[in-house]
């Protein structure tokens, strides 16, 4: 058994050193880097930088947006793939097609899509035409504030399908016999989900909230090739502050904020995992 396992690192090795090479080895050294000014000497200014940001109006301004994005994104894509994947259990075998389907979002290139997507929220559009219709008048969707919508939808629709895929892979996992008991019990949709499908899934449902507010700290790329690098304050997200002083050769401003948006990362992430551990000790 010893030898097995030892034989195993044999194929880890290439890649943690690949991750410890090129990812946790500049992690480490822009700590450093976010600590000095930046000059041909490299000096120590301590926590100046990081004061500098702060008080900096474009970093709270897409901090702040950043954040209430991911908010909005995250909770909205995790309700929608329960609920979608819900449905596709009902309906199987028929839903096979449709779960197919469901991740050609997640697999078409983000070039394609975002065109698709401005034809459809221009000004003269599908949407607003069916806005017309509906007796109201036009929005100019991707100017303003407006262009919240269309950035959130969009980034819905590419990323619910792979979470969808990871709530069917758990549900397929609950015994049936479960929901039989329940409904020769009277037990309607509500009282089973809370009662035997999320107390029996907590791992994966987590793990797709994690890995959906991971994506949605990413939603910087659908900011910029709608609104551009300086977009309406409304979608201005840290990406783009650190983007447009990465462009000024500002690296100390650029790995300053860095850091600083990991601290918050890993301090909600720590809140999402004892919230969890917590749960699975009450059910437990």
């Amino acid at each position: 058994m010893f030898t097995r396992k030892r034989s195993l690192w044999l194929f880890l090795l290439p890649g943690l050193a690949g991750l410890m090479f090129f990812y946790v080895l500049p992690f480490i050294g822009g700590i450093w880097y976010s600590l000095t000014d930046g000059s041909y000497k490299n000096s120590f200014v301590g926590m100046r930088n990081y004061l500098n940001i702060w008080n900096n109006t474009m970093f709270r301004l897409g901090l702040k947006n950043t954040m209430e994005l991911s908010a909005i994104c995250a909770p909205l894509i995790w309700l929608l793939a329960f609920l979608t994947a819900s449905l596709l259990m009902r309906i199987r075998p028929q839903g096979v097609f449709f779960r197919s389907g469901i991740l050609l979002p997640y697999l078409m290139p983000s070039s394609a899509m975002l065109l698709i997507w401005l034809v459809i929220f221009d000004y003269g559009g599908v949407i607003n035409r069916l806005v017309v219709l509906l007796g109201f008048e036009k929005v100019k969707w991707l100017e303003g504030s407006a262009l919240r919508t269309p950035i959130i939808l969009l980034f819905v629709w590419k990323n619910l399908g792979f979470a969808t895929v990871i709530f069917l892979s758990a549900l397929q996992e609950v015994p049936e016999p479960l929901y039989e008991y329940a409904r020769l019990e009277g037990a309607g949709f509500l009282k089973q989900t809370f009662g035997i499908t999320l107390p029996l899934i907590i791992p994966s449902a987590f793990l797709v909230m994690i890995l959906e507010w991971i994506n949605a700290f990413k939603i910087f790329k659908e900011v910029y090739f709608i609104g551009g690098a300086y977009p309406d304050e409304s979608v201005y997200t840290l990406q783009n502050y650190m983007n447009n002083m990465f462009s000024k050769l500002n690296y100390q401003n650029v790995t300053t904020a860095a850091y600083s948006f990991a601290v918050i990362v890993f301090a909600l992430f720590g809140i999402l995992y004892f919230t969890q551990r917590r749960l699975l000790k009450r059910l437990g």
